[in-house]
């Protein structure tokens, strides 16, 4: 699912709202954790999950085309974990979907 489509869905089941609204909200959303992110903090959705950052030390490389060898900067990355709600629906749903291997 893509960010339009979140759009599209949540505004179909909440009729109540118009789309831009529902468009601003989730922007809001998004903005907020990204900010939180940004700051070093952590996010917990209850029952989804949580996102915090992962330190990655600098470490030795090389450029494939080149073969010349380089050390990669130490940076931060996000990092999502799912929780135990969404691991357990997930893993239920598996019996009654198949997904090819392309997916």
């Amino acid at each position: 699912m893509i960010k339009s489509q979140l759009i599209e869905s949540l505004a179909a089941k909440m009729t109540h709202l118009p789309e831009k609204q529902v468009n601003d909200g989730i922007n809001v959303i998004l903005g907020l954790m990204s900010e939180a992110l940004v700051k070093g903090q952590r996010i917990e959705i209850r029952g989804f999950g949580s996102f915090s950052l992962h330190y990655r030390p600098p470490r030795n490389a090389h450029n494939p085309k080149t073969g010349e060898k380089v050390v990669t900067e130490a940076k931060y990355s996000p990092h999502f974990k799912p929780g135990k709600e969404l691991k357990e629906r997930v893993d239920a749903s598996r019996d009654s979907v198949v997904l090819s291997r392309d997916e």
